[in-house]
């Protein structure tokens, strides 16, 4: 199958169009004519993704982050980001990247429902024509704690560790979850009169400025939430083209916390 076809598949759901302005997404290296048998889906472009495609002798790689945000001046071996567009040519690997259309079309739904949340809504509403958006605002099925809630979120997207921010016997049951960097949903999340933020990237005056508004977050890391992408893609795509292996990078957390 072309390497053009299968784009074709993955647009017909997560069009470019949804994408936030300034962002980057697309076919952003490589041929659109390559014949393509096997794909690699990936949360990151970096060096250990592009290695292991290569390895596993992949045709494609499609990942969430792009890996061309910030304009290039040139490409060469000299910068690692101009070595990896170098690696993918070299190998003929085309390399496509699906962000924020993803996040207001997939990411934001499935974290909710991952999360059990009931009656939900739209967080941050960027298409007012089809009501779509960043995050999820919904009813956790019982009140909880903030610290029960905690135990929730590492239990649903398996993770060892979360950061919080608030009162963790305080009840909780409205919550907002945005998956990625979370800081610019806390004025939504407000708003909406949530109980409890679920994101990720939040720093300290972020944090107790939220609280001092009642705002509790959990912050579960940027990859700890976004991670679902990769499982979540390669059924996508197994699902909808036929004759294409597809496989799929380990999770693999990128810092520890010892």
């Amino acid at each position: 199958m072309l390497c053009r076809e299968i784009i074709g598949v993955i647009e017909h759901t997560y069009p470019k169009q949804a994408a936030l302005e300034w962002d980057n997404v697309g076919l952003l290296v490589g041929r659109t004519e390559k014949e393509v048998n096997k794909i690699y889906v990936a949360l990151d472009p970096t060096d250990e993704v592009i290695d292991e495609a290569i390895q596993r002798k992949a045709d494609m790689i499609v990942t969430h982050h792009p890996l061309i945000f910030s304009p290039l001046k040139k490409i060469t071996d000299e910068h690692f980001i101009g070595n990896r567009v170098v690696k993918l040519l070299q190998h003929d690997i085309s390399y496509y990247a699906m962000h924020t259309n993803y996040d207001v079309l997939g990411m934001a739904e499935l974290s909710g429902v991952i999360m059990g949340l009931d009656d939900t809504e739209v967080l941050d509403m960027t298409d007012m024509e089809q009501l779509k958006g960043i995050g999820r605002v919904g009813e956790l099925t019982n009140e909880m704690t903030l610290k029960e809630c905690c135990e929730l979120v590492k239990e649903k997207f398996h993770l060892d560790t979360v950061k919080v921010f608030g009162d963790i016997n305080r009840k909780v049951k409205r919550v907002a979850i945005s998956p990625g960097s979370g800081k610019s949903m806390i004025k939504s999340a407000i708003q909406k009169k949530v109980d409890v933020l679920i994101t990720g990237d939040i720093d300290h005056h972020v944090g107790i400025d939220a609280v001092a508004q009642e705002l509790a977050i959990i912050d579960a890391g940027h990859y700890g939430l976004e991670h679902i992408f990769i499982e979540d893609m390669a059924g996508y795509l197994l699902k909808n083209i036929d004759g294409v292996l597809v496989e799929t990078a380990k999770i693999s957390h990128p810092f520890q916390v010892i």
